[in-house]
């Protein structure tokens, strides 16, 4: 038999399989009796009868493998479907549920039956209605995947968040729009996120009271250093204060004696002199014919007072305030500062002074004069000293001084703790030389001697300013 054009492979097959079934089962045809064309045909007819039998049982026995075969995947797909971990639900455009399987059901609070047909928006909270009506509307409108989190709420339970994930599908009912939405609960994340964000935020509290702190504990530390050192400053300002209280009653004190000084060396003296001066002349007033040797021995006499008077006037000028000082510079005031010393107290004292000292302006020149001069006078008083030594030089930056003796010296922390007004003289020094910028060091050895070194800077500042160390006494010029 001839086949039909376009027959299907798998009727092709089948007939193949038919037709050697045959084969198998009846020999060839063959013809007894009568007309044998006649014969061969109904041979041929009963052949092709038995082969569309053939034919039918094996495709009977094919379609009930398949039947079966789908039966299986359908059952193990509603098994997928339904007890998938996450739902899913079909939803036309109107947002009424068409399909949703068990875990939706479950998770939606209701029974299968009860949601199908029913609007989706009921179970969403009322604040995210508007994202997933947006949510659907990106899914009609377009073909790619949309994702959108919500709120929902379950039949008999307390609401959750969940997440969608949809894509537009066709709908197999009728030409309406429909999409397949899968949905998950998501609130264990988001309570997770929640947790996270309030641990970040405790964290960047805690950061930043750490650093509140920090910033706290060195505005504290830095309190404390300001409030140290203005107990320091005021420690040290009362300290001044009652050094220079002291400093004021004891010149107070020493103006005193020195006028006390004075006032018996002009009674004791200058008076007792101007007292032989008048009776010198009340003498010649009396005779007036004295002889011309004796007049001239009276006057010589009379002159000799008059000029011890003005010797004793000139000591007490000089001791108030060298004119030399002024008129000649500090080198020759010094010269006879110590020639006045020597003559006093015997003691032999040197002077070894550079020209350039005579630089210094005016206030510095006194206050040089008045160091050596008090220095002179502690060695006078204390030192018990043969000889003395000042030496003064000009630096490169600063004025020294050094005033050395060899006298019995002194322990100089039983100095500095004893009666403050034992050592007037030292707190005068310093105190002068601090005015115009300068410093005193005082060195002195039991049995060997004291050394006074006093230094004034060429360009002193004001008292109080901040300035560079000087160079030690002894550096070249």
């Amino acid at each position: 038999m001839s086949r039909k054009p376009n027959i299907p492979a798998v009727a092709a097959g089948l007939r193949r399989r038919a037709w050697a079934r045959l084969r198998e089962g009846q020999p060839g045809p063959r013809s007894k009796a009568g007309d044998p064309k006649s014969g061969a045909d109904t041979v041929r007819v009963l052949q092709e009868l038995e082969v569309h039998q053939i034919e039918l049982e094996l495709q009977n026995a094919e379609l009930q493998k398949s039947r079966e075969q789908l039966e299986a995947a359908l059952e193990k797909y509603t098994d997928l479907y339904d007890f998938a971990p996450i739902g899913y639900l079909s939803i036309d455009e109107s947002g009424v549920i068409q399909e949703v399987n068990l875990t939706g059901a479950v998770l939606l609070g209701l029974e299968r039956s009860r949601l199908v047909h029913r609007g989706f928006l009921r179970f969403v909270a009322p604040t995210s209605q508007p994202i997933f009506r947006a949510f659907l509307e990106r899914i009609f409108a377009g073909t790619e995947n949309q994702v959108c989190e919500a709120k929902l709420t379950k039949g008999d339970g307390p609401a959750f968040w969940a997440s969608f994930h949809g894509a537009s599908a066709i709908s197999a009912g009728g030409p309406r729009k429909c999409c397949r939405v899968s949905v998950s609960d998501i609130t264990s994340l988001k309570r997770a996120e929640e947790a996270q964000r309030r641990l970040d935020v405790l964290a960047a509290a805690n950061r930043q009271l750490r650093r509140e702190i920090e910033r706290r504990q060195a505005t504290e530390e830095a309190l404390k250093k300001s409030y140290q050192h203005s107990h320091r400053l005021l420690k040290q300002s009362q300290h001044m204060q009652k050094e220079l209280r002291l400093l004021s009653r004891q010149l107070l004190s020493v103006q005193e004696e020195e006028r006390k000084r004075i006032s018996r060396e002009l009674h004791d003296v200058v008076a007792q002199t101007l007292t032989g001066i008048n009776v010198q002349l009340a003498t010649l007033k009396a005779k007036p014919t004295l002889s011309p040797k004796v007049l001239a021995r009276t006057i010589t006499r009379t002159q000799q007072l008059v000029e011890q008077s003005v010797d004793i006037v000139h000591r007490f000028a000089g001791d108030l305030r060298p004119t030399v000082l002024d008129d000649l510079g500090l080198i020759p005031a010094l010269h006879l500062l110590m020639k006045g010393f020597r003559q006093r107290t015997g003691i032999r004292v040197s002077l070894s002074a550079s020209a350039a000292v005579e630089q210094v302006s005016g206030d510095k020149r006194i206050v040089l004069f008045r160091v050596a001069q008090e220095a002179l006078a502690n060695v006078a008083r204390h030192a018990q000293a043969s000889q003395a030594e000042v030496r003064i030089q000009k630096l490169d930056r600063a004025v020294c001084m050094k005033i050395k003796d060899n006298g019995r010296g002194f322990q100089e922390e039983r100095v500095r703790r004893a009666k403050r007004r034992k050592r007037l003289g030292l707190l005068g020094m310093r105190e002068r030389l601090e005015m115009v910028g300068g410093n005193i060091v005082i060195e002195s050895v039991p049995g060997e001697g004291t050394t006074i070194q006093a230094q004034i800077p060429l360009n002193v500042r004001a008292r109080g300013t901040q300035r560079s160390p000087l160079a030690p006494c002894g550096a070249k010029d």
